[in-house]
C-alpha cells in the first residue's frame, strides 16, 4: 500500500485543523449554512435526513488493519456502532454530529485518512479493480496509476471547483470489476500490437438521471502520459462544461451534445500543448510508486492444497462457501477471498464495529494486515493460502460474514434511499431485506446463477441501478411510494444500460416481479446461459408479456 511521506501527512492534519476552525464558526454562527456548505462538502460531510453523513475516502478500494481498526473506534464513539461501505469503494458514517467533526478527522489522520473530496464538485476517490495486484489474468497492477492519478487530482487548483462532480476509475485486467464505461474517465490498460502497456481512454460515462456508456476516444495512451491526458480532458470539459443548470453539468452531457468525436480533437488538441511538460511521467516516478505496491512475501506453494480439498469434502457449509467466494490467484496455493456484507435480512454494505475489528484480526493472520472495499459494497482479502481457508472461513462464520452469495442475486447492491437520504423518493433498504429473505435459500440461489441486482431509491442512481442485469428505481407517484424494475444492464466490459419494462410496482409488487423475472429466465434459458445473456438473446417482451399481460 502507498504510505504517506511528510508532505501528505502535514497536509492532512493541516486540512483537519482548518475543517475544525470553520466548524467552530459554524457552530458559533460566524457561518451560514449557505456559507459552510461547500466547505463541508470538500471535506466529505453531507446534511442529510437526519444527522450529518461523513464519506471517508479510501483511495482504490485499500486499506490495511491500523485504518479499518480506526473506523471501527469512528463506529463505535461516534457513530451508532456501524459504517457503510459505498460504491465508491468507501466508507460511510450516517449519525455524525458536527460538533465531533474536528475530533474525528484528526483520529482520520492519525492513520492516514481523510475526507477531502469524497463530494462536493471535484475530482472524487480514484477507484480500481479490488483484485488489483493479484488477479490472474491481469495485465499490470493499476494502484500504481490510480496513486499517481490520486496525487495529481488532490486540491488540483484548476479543477477544485468543477460544473459538477468527477469520476475517475482504472482497470488492469480484461474482466472489468472497475465499472469504466460507467465513469467521466475510465481507463483500461492492455498491450498494443508491439507489446507495449498502455490506456484505452473512455469518457462521458455515467449514470444517474441520464445514463450513458462512455466513448472510446483515444485507443491507445502510453502509460507516461495519463496524467497530462487527464489534464486535458478535465481543462476541456472545465471551459465547455454547463454551469447554468446542474442536472446538464456532467462531462457525459457534454460529450453528448457535442459527440465524441468533436471532444476528442478537443482534448487531443489541448493534449499537445502539455504532452512534454511538467506532467509527463518519468519511468522513475512510475517504478517508484510501484515500489509501494510490491508484493507481499509469498511462500512457494503448490498450487493445490490436499487439506483444502479434504475439508471441502468433508464440510458443505465451507463446500458451499468456497464454491462461491474464491477466485483464482495469480501465485500458486494462494486464493482470493470475496466477503459478503450483504447478509440475508440485512442492509447491504453495513458493517459493525466489532466486525471491522474482527475483520482487521484476520487480515493480520491470514493476508499480510490488508484488504479491499469493492464497488458492490463487499470486502475482499487478495491473498489468502488455500491452506489456511478453513480456519478464516469458520472464523468469517463467527463474525457473520460468511454469506456464500458473491455475484449472486442475495449480492445486491443498494443506496441508503429514503431512511437517510435527502434526495430519495422512496426506500431501498427494506426492499433489499426483502428480496434477500426471497431468495434466501443458497442452493436456490445457486440454481439461478450469476446475476447482479442493483438498486436505488431515486433517479441519482447511487445504486447504479442502470447497469444491473435486474435494476430497481424508487419513484414517488403521487406521495406513493413506486418501484419500477429495469432489464439489460451490465456493468463489465459489455457495459450496457438497463431498459424499463414497465409501469412501476409497490414494495411487495416489486418482490414478486422480480421472482417472476427469475422464473423465466429458468425456464427459457439455454444450457450454461447466464441471465444477461439470455435477456439479451430474448429481449424484454417475455418478461413485459408475464408482468403486465400480452397485448391483445
Amino acid at each position: 500500500m502507498y504510505e504517506y511521506d511528510e508532505f501528505d501527512a502535514d497536509f492532512v492534519n493541516q486540512r483537519a485543523l482548518q475543517f475544525g476552525r470553520q466548524v467552530e464558526s459554524r457552530l458559533s454562527g460566524k457561518l451560514s449554512e449557505d456559507q459552510f456548505r461547500p466547505i463541508r462538502l470538500m471535506n466529505g460531510l453531507y446534511l442529510q435526513l437526519h444527522a450529518y453523513m461523513l464519506r471517508v475516502n479510501v483511495p482504490y478500494g485499500c486499506l490495511n488493519s491500523a485504518q479499518m481498526r480506526k473506523l471501527a473506534h469512528i463506529a463505535r464513539v461516534y457513530d451508532k456502532d456501524y459504517g457503510h461501505l459505498t460504491t465508491r469503494q468507501n466508507m460511510q458514517f450516517n449519525w455524525i454530529k458536527l460538533s465531533d467533526m474536528p475530533e474525528i478527522l484528526l483520529e482520520l489522520a492519525s492513520v492516514e485518512m481523510h475526507g477531502i473530496q469524497s463530494s462536493g464538485n471535484c475530482i472524487r476517490n480514484i477507484t480500481a479493480d479490488e483484485y488489483a495486484g493479484v488477479a490472474a489474468e491481469e495485465i499490470e497492477d493499476p494502484r500504481v496509476y490510480c496513486e499517481l492519478l490520486r496525487q495529481w487530482s488532490s486540491l488540483h487548483p484548476e479543477f477544485s471547483f468543477l460544473p459538477r462532480k468527477f469520476k475517475i476509475a482504472v482497470t488492469g485486467s480484461e474482466k472489468d470489476r472497475a465499472v469504466v464505461k460507467a465513469h467521466d474517465i475510465g481507463l483500461r490498460l492492455h498491450r498494443n500490437e508491439n507489446g507495449e502497456e498502455g490506456f484505452e481512454v473512455f469518457v462521458g460515462g455515467g449514470l444517474g438521471r441520464t445514463p450513458f456508456i462512455g466513448k472510446s476516444i483515444r485507443a491507445f495512451l502510453p502509460t507516461e502520459h495519463v496524467l497530462s491526458y487527464c489534464e486535458a480532458i478535465l481543462r476541456v470539459y472545465n471551459q465547455l462544461g454547463r454551469r447554468d443548470n446542474k442536472y446538464k453539468a456532467r462531462i457525459k452531457i457534454l460529450v453528448h451534445e457535442m459527440g465524441s468525436e468533436a471532444f476528442s480533437e478537443l482534448v487531443e488538441k489541448e493534449w499537445a500543448e502539455i504532452k512534454q511538460g511538467a506532467l509527463a511521467l518519468p519511468q522513475a516516478e512510475i517504478e517508484r510508486v510501484r515500489e509501494f505496491f510490491a508484493p507481499p512475501a509469498y511462500e512457494a506453494l503448490p498450487e493445490e492444497d490436499p487439506d483444502f480439498e479434504a475439508q471441502r469434502k468433508a464440510e458443505p457449509g465451507f463446500a458451499l462457501w468456497a464454491r462461491q467466494q474464491l477466485a483464482a490467484h495469480k501465485r500458486a496455493g494462494y486464493a482470493i477471498v470475496n466477503v459478503s456484507c450483504s447478509p440475508v435480512g440485512k442492509p447491504p454494505g453495513d458493517i459493525s464495529s466489532a466486525q471491522m475489528e474482527g475483520f482487521a484480526d484476520l487480515a493480520d493472520t491470514y493476508n499480510f494486515g490488508e484488504m479491499r472495499v469493492t464497488h458492490n459494497q463487499n470486502l475482499v482479502l487478495t491473498d489468502v493460502r488455500k491452506r489456511d481457508l478453513f480456519d478464516l472461513w469458520k472464523k468469517l462464520v463467527a463474525l457473520g460474514l460468511a454469506t456464500a452469495n458473491h455475484g449472486l442475486i442475495g449480492d445486491t447492491i443498494c443506496c441508503p434511499g429514503l431512511d437517510y437520504c435527502a434526495l430519495a423518493t422512496a426506500r431501498s433498504i427494506p426492499l433489499a431485506e426483502k428480496i434477500s429473505e426471497r431468495f434466501a435459500d443458497p442452493e436456490r440461489q445457486a440454481e439461478i446463477g450469476e446475476i447482479y441486482l442493483n438498486m436505488s431509491g431515486c433517479i441519482n442512481a447511487c445504486g447504479h441501478h442502470h447497469v444491473g442485469n435486474i435494476g430497481i428505481v424508487g419513484v414517488d407517484k403521487k406521495n406513493t411510494e413506486l418501484y419500477q424494475l429495469m432489464l439489460g444492464g451490465s456493468a463489465e466490459e459489455d457495459a450496457s444500460l438497463g431498459k424499463i419494462l414497465g409501469p412501476g410496482f409497490d414494495e411487495d409488487g416489486i418482490v414478486d416481479a422480480v421472482e417472476t423475472v427469475i422464473n423465466i429466465y429458468i425456464d427459457m434459458r439455454e444450457p450454461n446461459e447466464k441471465f444477461i445473456e439470455t435477456y439479451r438473446r430474448l429481449g424484454p417482451e417475455p418478461f413485459k408479456d408475464r408482468l403486465y399481460g400480452a397485448p391483445a
